[in-house]
């Protein structure tokens, strides 16, 4: 298991320099519990943990070359790709119609959401999938920033999991963001109430590279698909657009989404 293979060598280069759990946790701003857990390989160390114990710990590399291993670990085996492909992907679009979309989404929220599936997730699996989760939203700040798109369904802005406290938090974030980095980020949200809807079919993430690609990750139950071929894509990226199309605008959108605040 790759997580023992960290917890080894997080073993090793403390050795090395002679520190003590306690000690290794304050040089990388850790308390010495979290420590002591990814040495014993219970948890899963965030990626920025890695690269912060690797140059803390003068691994020299070697933490590092662990990322893809964790990697593997946090996410399911089609997804993990998709993961990868994102940090340096050029556009990133999103139709959502049960859920606020994973790079918007706040801790609580995120964790309301992993505490609700069923069948349950033991508490480990909650915290390693909240934590994955929050590790992807550092692309929305990366350098260049990707552009980011989403529609979301009026009936997510609803869905109060973790309570109407969880639901305000995560409406204000969304506003936030919106306001934030408005250079890059567009969310428009799709009214209930409209006679023509083309997203029937359910959500889908899409994605542009740099190289020109275009790949399209939908779930659905029974197992979920990564699309990559043209005759495909080129088909569900035009129906993204019809949906743009069909939602309000993104200032109307923030308009709605003020409502739902106040109304909590």
């Amino acid at each position: 298991m790759g997580r023992r293979l960290v917890g080894e060598l997080l073993r090793i280069q403390r050795g090395r320099l002679g520190l003590t759990q306690k000690e290794a946790g304050e040089l990388l701003l850790v308390s010495e519990s979290c420590f002591g857990s990814y040495e014993r390989a219970e948890r899963i160390p965030p990626i920025q943990f890695l690269k912060d114990a690797d140059n803390g710990l003068d691994a020299r590399g070697a933490l590092v070359a662990c990322i893809e291993m964790m990697e593997e670990e946090k996410y399911a085996p089609l997804f993990v790709n998709w993961v990868r492909l994102e940090r340096q992907a050029r556009v990133i679009s999103a139709y959502e119609n049960m859920l606020i979309p994973g790079l918007l989404q706040t801790p609580a929220y995120a964790l309301a959401l992993h505490e609700a599936r069923r069948p349950a997730y033991t508490e480990e699996e909650i915290e390693q999938h909240v934590t994955a989760r929050l590790e992807r939203q550092e692309v929305l700040t990366r350098t260049p920033p990707p552009y980011v798109g989403y529609v979301i369904e009026e009936s997510v802005l609803e869905r109060n999991l973790g309570g109407e406290e969880v639901l305000k938090e995560q409406l204000l974030h969304i506003l936030e963001c919106s306001q934030r980095l408005k250079q890059h980020l567009t969310v428009q949200v799709m009214p209930t109430k409209r006679h023509f809807h083309s997203g029937l079919n359910g959500p889908m993430q899409l994605m542009s590279t740099d190289e020109g690609r275009n790949l399209v990750y939908a779930e659905a139950y029974g197992g979920s698909r990564l699309i990559h071929k043209p005759e495909e894509t080129i088909d569900l990226f035009e129906l993204f657009g019809i949906l743009r199309a069909q939602a309000l605008n993104p200032w109307e959108s923030a308009g709605l989404i003020e409502q739902k605040v106040g109304a909590l």
